[in-house]
């Protein structure tokens, strides 16, 4: 395990993530890519805490993704299988948990303050922050041909992952109108959406 581990954490969080895996019972599997989920936490019929994390993550996505997810295994052997999945106990306890790794030693100091933000009230997933999804991707090893909504001008049409097209529109608050080109249904984007540009005629700031 700690091999695996050596491979997708901050070399700081190794030891404490392994203490974690251990006192929680945690069957750990890295996975290949999946497009709408990071990772997830799954109580196996046999009673198996079942946690599978994108194998694609750069390191510090990892480590809050792997403690996303035991967070999620905490709270509800804590409170109960009752609660809301991400209700005020699961981000009470993925505060907790997070606490030890918000320092210099594990982060680049260009994302502590972002992160300690984030984890003021921690969203359920962290591509919902825009802020700390945008610096996370600026750790991603491999290039992408993917494009942020927020930098494509308006009226740029854009595709999704499963095909589906959009015209980009105002900005709403913090979200962008898009009107999907099919249906004429009108649909609010987060900035940090990513999606395959289909033509570029200027360039938007996100916020």
């Amino acid at each position: 395990m700690n091999t695996t581990l050596q491979k997708y954490l901050p070399e700081r969080a190794i030891e404490p993530c392994f203490e974690l895996i251990k006192k929680h019972g945690v069957h750990l599997k890295v996975v290949n890519h999946r497009v709408t989920r990071h990772g997830d936490y799954r109580r196996m019929p046999n009673g198996l805490h079942q946690i599978t994390v994108n194998a694609s993550l750069n390191k510090y996505r990892f480590l809050i993704t792997l403690i996303h997810e035991i967070a999620h295994l905490v709270a509800f052997e804590t409170y109960g299988r009752r609660i809301k999945p991400h209700g005020l106990e699961w981000k009470r306890t993925f505060q907790h948990l997070m606490v030890p790794f918000i320092r210099p030693e594990v982060f680049p100091s260009k994302l502590l303050p972002i992160i300690a933000h984030h984890f003021k009230n921690p969203k359920a997933s962290s591509s919902t922050d825009a802020r700390l999804s945008i610096a996370l991707k600026s750790f991603d090893s491999q290039e992408s041909d993917k494009s942020y909504v927020y930098e494509l001008p308006m009226g740029s049409v854009f595709r999704l992952y499963n095909g589906r097209l959009f015209k980009k529109g105002k900005k709403k608050v913090k979200r962008y109108e898009c009107v999907e080109l099919s249906s004429g249904r009108l649909y609010l984007f987060q900035p940090n959406a990513e999606v395959e540009l289909i033509n570029d005629t200027s360039f938007e700031p996100p916020f």
